[in-house]
């Protein structure tokens, strides 16, 4: 297989561990602010911040008329992303941290297999196949799992 495999792999990995830091650290702002939608404002604001200034330092930030030209349904990631740390911030309290991220996990399989079959926003079609279907019932047993 291909580097570029390995490292998507690698990067999607540290990603998800980078996603269960996270997780714990909303809450707990959360609990200091009062507020889970505030603490999830400031989560967004500072990650927001970094990569400005990123983009910013890198000399790659688009043009208006760029912005103007991106597809309306591209700028809702952000708010599937702010209900997101929302959700897992008030979440991880009353389920635990892995609970959580098996039914975040089990939730995001169910979606991307639709996803997949549909093409969505562009993407090759994926069939819905046996293999596939059965990586989505290992994680719901894993699911089950851990709430014993």
């Amino acid at each position: 297989m291909a580097a570029t495999f390995w490292t998507a792999l690698a990067l999607v990995g540290i990603g998800g561990m980078a996603l269960a830091v996270q997780a714990p650290i909303n809450a707990a702002l959360g609990r200091s602010v009062g507020d889970g939608v505030i603490a999830a404002m400031i989560s967004f604001g500072t990650g927001f911040l970094l990569l400005l200034a990123l983009a910013a330092s890198r000399g790659v930030l688009p043009s208006l008329a760029t912005l103007k030209a991106v597809p309306w349904w591209c700028w809702t990631g952000g708010i599937f992303g702010a209900f997101y740390v929302w959700a897992v911030l008030w979440s991880v309290p009353k389920l635990g941290v892995v609970t959580t991220f098996a039914v975040l996990i089990l939730g995001q399989l169910l979606a991307a297999l639709f996803l997949d079959a549909n093409g969505a926003f562009g993407l090759p079609i994926k069939e819905i196949t046996i293999p596939r279907v059965g990586a989505v019932a290992l994680v719901s047993a894993g699911l089950v799992i851990s709430r014993f």
